[in-house]
């Protein structure tokens, strides 16, 4: 089985929507928190506002992380930012704003943190997604800083990005880098391997429900890294760690770090 190379290094601990546990998700507030509990990489959800803006959401809809109702991808960028994104966390995190992911950006550069940034489109706009993430990744990420981490459960939108990045090396006289894409599953399918060469991916993400050993062994002996989704216990983090995971997303980075350090 050829290797995949890996042109990423990522710390085991990554903050799952900051500090999710700790402070409301996918907020600015949420990525100081996982900052101050000592994570040095955070992860987040973009998507796409009714006028194209790219805003950090998870849901379809707002009405479980703010005080509005009804579907993101059918409300504009102002109307989203209006709405109180904290005071269902607890009232010391009232009017806590869904962020852009250009002043997304910006905070982690002012707090020196490294990203993942997962495409989570709404349903049908898949492409569109992956457009506006990879168009605002290359308008806001600071020159110099390592690039992101770019990881979707849609593999529409893995494609998009991959033949964007390629598109863009092609029209450049000194091409940069490309951004490292992530593979996404919920289930070990067992077309798992062609997906992640079929985008070029340098990870592969699974959720800890359906990971087994074996798997975890064949994804690290094809060359990619393992990261595993959502660890909030210590000791399962522990075994799968001992499987061959590079990394864990969890709600409550401290916890986690200060059992297993960085």
């Amino acid at each position: 089985m050829q290797s995949q190379p890996v042109a990423l290094t990522v710390p085991r601990v990554i903050g799952h929507r900051g500090a999710a546990q700790a402070a409301p998700e996918n907020t600015l507030e949420g990525f100081i928190e996982a900052k101050a509990q000592g994570a040095s990489w955070v992860e987040f959800d973009a998507k796409l506002t009714a006028d194209n803006a790219v805003i950090l959401l998870h849901d379809d809809i707002v009405d479980r992380t703010t005080n509005g109702t009804g579907f993101a991808a059918g409300m504009t960028r102002a109307a989203l930012q209006a709405l109180d994104a904290g005071s269902w966390f607890g009232p010391a995190w009232a009017n806590s704003r869904i962020p852009t992911l250009a002043e997304t950006i910006d905070c982690l550069a002012r707090l020196d943190l490294g990203c993942n940034v997962e495409i989570k489109p709404c349903p049908g706009r898949d492409r569109e997604t992956a457009v506006g993430v990879i168009d605002e990744l290359r308008r806001s990420w600071p020159q110099g800083r390592p690039l992101p981490l770019v990881s979707s459960f849609s593999y529409e939108s893995l494609l998009e990005a991959r033949r964007l990045d390629e598109a863009q090396q092609s029209n450049e006289a000194s091409p940069g880098s490309r951004f490292p894409l992530g593979l996404l599953l919920e289930d070990a399918r067992a077309d798992w391997l062609a997906l992640a060469q079929g985008i070029g991916a340098v990870s592969i993400h699974c959720w800890h429900e359906t990971l087994t050993e074996d798997w975890a062994r064949a994804i690290k002996q094809a060359g990619y890294l393992l990261l595993v989704y959502t660890v909030n216990d210590v000791n399962l983090a522990r075994r799968l760690f001992a499987w061959g995971a590079d990394a864990v997303f969890t709600d409550v980075p401290g916890r986690l770090l200060a059992e297993i350090g960085q």
